[in-house]
Formats: structure tokens, sequence, C-alpha cells
């Protein structure tokens, strides 16, 4: 496997690069890992879900709907 250390300005190492090939490999090998593969949220994605967060805020300003903890919250996260 050609595996490429990623470093920051300062030369330490702060990720790693896997050809696509090795990677698919791995996640057939150990399942979990597709799992946590991230997908890039797409921009359009996060304006919807800013707008949906606005739109609560102000349903809770107007005590039509509850607050949640911030422990749920970061949760969701």
């Amino acid at each position: 496997m050609r595996i490429q250390i990623i470093q920051d300005s300062k030369g330490e190492a702060t990720g790693v690069y896997i050809p696509i090939n090795e990677w698919e490999k791995l996640k057939k090998q150990y399942k979990e890992l597709e799992e946590m593969e991230f997908e890039e949220t797409s921009k359009d994605q996060i304006l919807v879900e800013l707008k949906q967060a606005v739109h609560e805020l102000k349903f809770i300003e107007q005590n039509k709907l509850k607050a949640r903890p911030v422990k749920e919250l970061l949760d969701d996260l």
C-alpha cells in the first residue's frame, strides 16, 4: 500500500492520503470503515439546514417550539 502523510506548514502530520483503490479494499475488509467515511455536505444542503435552524429559532422565541438542551444539540452534530 502506498500512503502519503499530509503535513501542515510546521511539518507536523495532519492526515493521511490513501489511494482510492486501497481504500475500497480496506472498506471491504473492515466494514466499520464505511460508516466512518465522510461525505462532504453541499452548499445547498448547508443553506437549507441554516434556514431551518433560523426558522426554528423564531418559533422558540415565539414560544411555539420548546428549545432543546445544548447536550442534545451537540449530540446531533
